[in-house]
């Protein structure tokens, strides 16, 4: 027996990985500092924990709606009513595990052979992942520093075809950190409005950002029947191992998804969702704490600055810092590995987030600020063997 064809087109998080190796060198002894998980360094809030735990005790352990239980699904439409300002309800919400399969089941549901999918890049690597599984053609559309790693719009205008079927948006963005402007999107609406063809905006990041919210491209005119909202707990409220995300979709599209859930995982666990359902109903002073907490991007960019070589741009939201490192004189992949077995900095290449990540190293400063000085300083530490090696050359 051999793996089907399709499985050679699916790839991976490097993030994983990475992490792998670091944890090698911890277990030998070694000092790691962990910069390469894309999760926040914070407990899940305790009253949703609570509600977890009476959820159990009151048995919701037992199967439910393939969509999710009606309660959260009215709290998330509300919640989206509120922050985007949109008309949906509940019957246009899909709660899954997790965010991801709201990038896998709509390509599914979407996608063919011959169909193009313009997406970020850099940009999560699942994205061109899930796009070869399906036999669609990806075209990369490459996320610009100049411009707050934001899309060049007559780039985009010249990128979309016939063919184009989905555009995928990712604002607050991983890796970079970036916000996509108001007035991008609605030129990007103004381009998309009148052609067959659906946006998947990827919000998970829409309530960590440190000045003008991010707008949603479903409120803008004619946008919302042809966008999916991709959100979840994981970031927002610190669940990521809780496994709770979901989509808000147009109806026709919502009964896709229920297919492809039912015959896959049957239902998201009922007793997260009771927990969801305390996150969006409940106290929300632990989301701007985190929020708060996260200004210490400040600091590692400022460090960051501060090396010879290293160029970061201030993100706008996300957790993440964004360095373009090309000054190095050495490639990103070959820059993050030594800062691992150099320094002790567990970072990743930009490579790994698209082919124009190439010279570019994304740091997580979900850490805390001490762990964040200690890693700029090893970085500075290290510096002067680039740095001789450039004058070299």
């Amino acid at each position: 027996m051999k793996l089907a064809e399709r499985m050679s087109r699916i790839g991976v998080e490097s993030a994983f990985e990475v992490l792998v190796r670091a944890r090698a060198l911890e277990a030998q002894g070694r000092s790691v500092i962990h910069l390469e998980i894309g999760e926040p360094d914070f407990p899940t809030p305790a009253h949703i924990i609570e509600a977890a735990k009476k959820a159990l005790d009151e048995g919701w352990t037992h199967y439910g709606p393939t969509q999710g239980l009606p309660e959260l699904r009215e709290a998330i439409a509300s919640e989206i009513r509120r922050t985007r300002g949109v008309d949906v309800g509940p019957q246009h919400v899909s709660v899954v595990p997790g965010g991801k399969p709201i990038i896998f089941f709509p390509m599914m549901a979407l996608l063919e052979p011959g169909d193009e999918v313009i997406y970020p890049n850099p940009g999560f690597p699942i994205y061109e992942s899930m796009i070869r599984f399906t036999g669609a053609t990806p075209v990369p559309m490459p996320l610009e520093e100049e411009r707050g790693f934001s899309f060049d719009l007559d780039l985009f205008r010249d990128r979309l075809s016939d063919r184009t079927k989905m555009v995928i948006l990712n604002s607050p963005q991983n890796p970079t950190g970036g916000v996509i402007p108001a007035e991008d999107l609605k030129a990007i609406a103004d381009m998309l409005r009148d052609r067959d063809v659906i946006v998947l905006s990827d919000e998970i990041y829409s309530r960590i950002y440190y000045g003008e919210a991010p707008v949603s491209i479903s409120t803008f005119p004619g946008m919302l029947e042809k966008t999916i909202i991709l959100d979840g707990f994981s970031k927002t409220y610190a669940m990521t191992g809780w496994r709770m995300g979901y989509g808000v979709m147009p109806e026709w599209l919502v009964d896709a998804v229920n297919k492809l859930m039912v015959n896959s995982n049957s239902c998201t666990a009922s007793f997260t969702q009771r927990a969801g359902i305390a996150a969006l109903t409940g106290p929300q002073d632990c989301v701007t704490t985190m929020v708060a907490e996260f200004r210490r991007r400040d600091a590692i960019c400022r460090g960051l600055n501060e090396v010879p070589g290293f160029r970061c741009a201030i993100p706008g939201g996300a957790f993440y810092a964004f360095a373009n490192v090309r000054d190095t004189g050495m490639n990103s992949r070959e820059l993050a590995d030594f800062l691992l077995y150099e320094a002790g900095v567990s970072c990743l290449t930009g490579d790994c987030f698209g082919k124009y990540g190439d010279g570019y190293i994304r740091f997580s400063y979900a850490n805390s600020l001490e762990n964040l000085t200690e890693a700029v300083a090893r970085i500075k530490k290290v510096a002067p063997r680039w740095e001789t090696a450039a004058i070299a050359r």
